[in-house]
């Protein structure tokens, strides 16, 4: 194993091995230690997508806030999980499975595109054009700002969905779905989210489906592994501490120094890790 492959396992934190049973507890834990400290606090909010990893978090905030009610005799505490489609989304039928298997407390689904569109249409009115690639990034960032507007309405926190696998390639939006204020499922890289997702008794589709951010129109529903060049296998055997390719080793260290800036809060004068 290289020194940066073991600085990387460290940082993260995650285990070769995990038991899924023990790892529910700890995610269920850590929400429920976080409101406790921070008792202004009653709701926690998620944007549900009906891919693997909103469906976890959303399922574990469900549970933490069903067991602080019990706890607590407190009624207002309560989760809010939220549809954000961009009018129509390919894969809707998933979404509504993943609500069927949540059974959040509260349900909202907020439509980003007028927003979306009405913020395109006024960068173009003002001389900037805005890519596909770009406009992914709105729609990414609108749906933060929609998380945040509900929990600010709902004496709220928003649960973020990163995890290890994610994190190590900077496959998020920065300051979009990367933006959060609590990330239960850190830790975890994809293989043992889905092992989670399994003892959970999730529909075995949410968690085998190919994993997608589907932001862009030109090219929707495009794999996970398509855009990153290496496959979640790799990047899960790799923090693990396993052996990969040099091909696959190169192409996820390559990924991690890229995005080294997602990971850091805006840089100041004190901070050098960027020099």
């Amino acid at each position: 194993m290289s020194r940066l492959q073991q600085e990387i396992i460290n940082e993260l934190g995650v285990k070769p091995e995990i038991d899924p049973q023990k790892e529910i507890r700890v995610s269920i834990d850590f929400m429920k230690e976080y409101l406790k400290k921070n008792t202004f606090l009653k709701t926690l909010v998620l944007g549900i997508s009906g891919g693997q990893d909103s469906t976890l978090a959303g399922r574990l905030a469900q549970l933490a806030m069903e067991e602080m009610r019990e706890e607590t005799k407190d009624s207002s505490y309560q989760f809010i999980a939220v549809r954000l489609p961009y009018g129509e989304q390919a894969d809707e039928a998933d979404a509504k499975d993943a609500m069927d298997f949540i059974q959040p407390d509260v349900q909202l689904r907020v439509n980003i595109k007028p927003a979306v569109d009405a913020q395109t249409q006024a960068l173009k009115e003002a001389g900037v054009e805005i890519s596909d690639f770009n406009k992914g990034n709105i729609k990414a960032r609108q749906r933060m700002i929609t998380q945040y507007a509900i929990a600010g309405d709902r004496s709220g926190a928003v649960i973020g969905t990163d995890h290890a696998a994610e994190n190590i390639t900077g496959f998020f939006t920065k300051f979009g779905d990367g933006g959060a204020d609590i990330l239960p499922l850190f830790r975890l890289n994809k293989r043992q989210g889905k092992q989670l997702l399994k003892d959970l008794g999730s529909p075995e589709h949410l968690y085998t489906k190919i994993p997608t951010a589907d932001l862009e129109e030109n090219k929707p529903m495009v794999a996970d592994e398509v855009a990153l060049g290496v496959t979640y296998d790799d990047i899960d055997d790799y923090l693990e501490g396993r052996e990969v390719s040099a091909d696959a080793q190169q192409k996820i260290e390559q990924w991690w120094n890229k995005t080294q800036h997602k990971r850091h809060l805006p840089i100041s004068i004190f901070d050098d890790f960027w020099k």
